[in-house]
């Protein structure tokens, strides 16, 4: 399943608390919930006034049909092409 980087642009991203990421995130899981197809929600950073989302999806159509059920924007959508971390440089 391809895996997909999604840029949310939200002003002061950076700046939310504890309680306002929970609620993101149990709105973003009962969509997950009910969507009907196979899709993983990895993990997600806010920074400056951006949150940068890793999910797996059939589809680009399918991670934005993700956010427009839990009312959330997806500025850009990129299919990720490759991962690397540290350990890569070793073999």
């Amino acid at each position: 399943m391809p895996k997909f980087i999604i840029e949310r642009t939200v002003p002061g991203a950076g700046d939310l608390g504890p309680e306002q990421l929970r609620e993101i995130a149990r709105t973003s899981n009962a969509v997950v919930e009910g969507l009907d197809t196979p899709y993983t929600w990895h993990e997600s950073f806010a920074a400056g006034d951006t949150i940068y989302c890793v999910h797996s999806a059939v589809s680009a159509e399918v991670v934005r049909e993700h956010a427009r059920r839990g009312g959330f924007p997806a500025d850009r959508v990129t299919e990720v092409g490759g991962e690397f971390g540290p350990a890569t440089a070793d073999g």
